[in-house]
């Protein structure tokens, strides 16, 4: 068995994190490095997947909750418009290997208008 990741030691309570959304098999989490005013990270409970291509082959429900999720973040959060990414590999940036999506919206420079 693999090591936790910081993802689910933040879902354990280990680590500090602020859990924004949460269902069965999702949480959702606001990025400590902040990329927009609105940077989220919305995460599978289960680390059992590494990116988004392996989630889609091994469980297409979970998913598409994550993308629900993501949704209403950004309904709650930036009136329902947001970017959904999903870093696959080193390479494109990924550097935790438990898959998540980054829900981003409005401008960085917005945040300090609003802080």
């Amino acid at each position: 068995m693999s090591e936790p990741t910081v993802f689910t030691r933040i879902l354990n309570g280990e680590i500090p994190g602020d859990i924004v959304a949460e269902t069965d098999r999702v949480f959702a989490i606001t990025d400590i490095n902040p990329q927009a005013r609105v940077h989220v990270l919305v995460i599978p409970k289960t680390q059992e997947y590494r990116d988004v291509a392996e989630l889609a082959a091994g469980d297409p429900t979970l998913l598409a909750e994550l993308v629900e999720v993501a949704k209403s973040v950004a309904a709650d959060t930036a009136g329902g418009e947001f970017r959904l990414i999903f870093n696959t590999g080193a390479g494109a940036g990924q550097t935790v290997f438990h898959v998540h999506a980054h829900v981003l919206a409005g401008d960085l420079e917005e945040k300090s208008l609003i802080d």
